[in-house]
């Protein structure tokens, strides 16, 4: 797939489009060039931020089911059908809206961040790509 034709999150390294913030995180390419979503020196990076905020959402807001992460990633406000996204992530990830997930169980938040990708780009991720932002992420 041509760089022009790839999906925004692809193109930027970025697959779950972290909007641009005052927050720096590991792995940010040096250069910026799109005015709305961070760009990331490679896929990698751009899944670890994933999950260090999603570790920010369980410890400073208690946030940690499928609802709750879903509603504050994809709000209605920002023109989202978040209850569509949630059915997804259900339907992909097999479990139910209301289930937790934590680092102690490092298959579900890679599941989880698998389907979030996928509805994101609108194409499958790879699960390998993913493991290594988790990895990263492990430090």
């Amino acid at each position: 797939m041509s760089l022009s034709k790839m999906p925004r999150g692809y193109r930027n390294n970025n697959p779950l489009n972290i909007r641009r913030t005052a927050q720096l995180y590991v792995g940010l390419a040096p250069v910026q060039s799109d005015p709305e979503f961070f760009t990331f020196k490679n896929i990698y990076y751009g899944y670890r931020a994933v999950f260090v905020i999603l570790r920010t959402y369980r410890n400073r807001y208690g946030i940690q089911t499928i609802e709750e992460i879903v509603r504050r990633w994809a709000p209605p406000a920002d023109g989202n059908d978040t209850d569509i996204y949630i059915r997804m992530v259900e339907v992909l990830t097999g479990k139910h809206r209301r289930e937790s997930f934590t680092d102690e169980d490092p298959r579900a938040m890679i599941d989880l961040v698998c389907a979030m990708s996928r509805i994101e780009n609108g194409v499958e991720p790879s699960r390998s790509e993913v493991e290594a932002g988790w990895r990263l992420y492990q430090g």
